[in-house]
């Protein structure tokens, strides 16, 4: 195939769909593509086996304010942040969506071991204290967003221990044996071997790829994995529009299997188009919907951060 060069879609805010990133490069022997088919790859095609409700999980952060502890021996950086996770279920016999279980979490973040209160800057604007201990203000983010992350595996897991087939964006962290499916929209890293890499241009919307396992020979959890086309957009290259999905291995091959049809069917149905989302299409639409939900759940920043400079004020913030 010659070279072509393509615009992405996606508003340059969002970044790229494809965002190489050798740090996300899988270990030698992590990847075996015969978990489905040993033989020649061929587009799937997906099968909607009548799943009454899907619940999407998602989470967002915002930080509210940096900080600044000034002490004797140098100043100690930190931030407050908001972050919330929340679902929306799609119940298909009505048909309707309903964005449910909302959680918003304030934390303080602050570096070099020190745990210190924030004054409350108003109801509901507690803040609970993480101290980490690396002096490199760049954890601050990484801790922020690691709680974020663990708070959306706890809501989905709970979820899909209820019977619920749940589709959580992002990687899946509970690789438990129930039906949830962890949706990756930005491709950091391919997968697939060269010769197995050519499936992705062929697939049409509502096609996957076969299972292939990422983790089997060098990690405790295993995932199944497979890449999905939501859709075709004009002029776009082969990945547009492509994402990839992973379940625990613990389902075993045939009932990932069935997940997997499922979403190639399904997902489609709920992609977003390019005049409503930035990220379209595979910021699915529930997802996008659930995102401004909680939002506004979180609060107004320019409120909270003058709420937080007032409140530190009259505490006079001595620690």
């Amino acid at each position: 195939m010659a070279d072509r060069l393509h615009v992405e879609g996606w508003a340059p805010d969002y970044g790229s769909p494809l965002e190489t990133d050798e740090d996300f490069t899988p270990p030698p022997g992590s990847v075996i593509d015969d978990a489905e088919v040993a033989g020649p790859w061929h587009p799937i095609d997906g099968h909607d086996d009548g799943v009454e409700v899907v619940v999407f999980v998602d989470g967002v952060r915002r930080v509210d304010a940096y900080l600044t502890v000034d002490r004797e021996l140098g100043p100690v950086p930190g931030l407050c942040g908001s972050l919330a996770v929340g679902a929306v279920r799609w119940d298909r016999r009505v048909p309707r969506s309903t964005v449910t279980d909302v959680e918003v979490q304030r934390l303080a973040v602050f570096t070099n071991g020190l745990a210190t209160d924030v004054p409350i800057a108003g109801p509901q604007l507690a803040y609970t204290t993480h101290a980490v201990h690396d002096p490199d203000p760049a954890v601050l983010i990484r801790h922020f967003h690691e709680q974020m992350r663990r708070a959306e595996a706890r809501l989905a897991e709970r979820l899909a221990a209820e019977g619920l087939f749940v589709v959580a964006d992002g990687p899946i962290n509970d690789l438990s044996a129930t039906e949830k499916v962890g949706y990756i929209k930005t491709h950091r890293v391919t997968y697939l071997p060269a010769e197995r890499a050519g499936i992705i241009a062929r697939l049409g919307p509502g096609q996957r790829s076969p299972l292939f396992t990422i983790g089997q020979a060098t990690s405790q959890f295993p995932k199944y994995s497979w890449y999905v086309r939501l859709a075709v957009l004009p002029n776009g290259h082969s990945w547009t529009g492509i994402v990839r999905c992973e379940a625990s291995t613990k389902l075993g091959v045939a009932k990932a299997a069935v997940l997997a049809n499922r979403t190639a069917a399904l997902l489609p149905l709920v992609a977003s188009e390019a005049h409503v989302d930035p990220r379209a299409p595979q910021n699915l639409v529930p997802i996008s919907a659930l995102e401004k939900e909680m939002r506004r759940y979180m609060g107004d920043p320019k409120f909270i951060h003058r709420a937080l400079q007032a409140a530190v004020a009259r505490s006079g913030a001595l620690v």
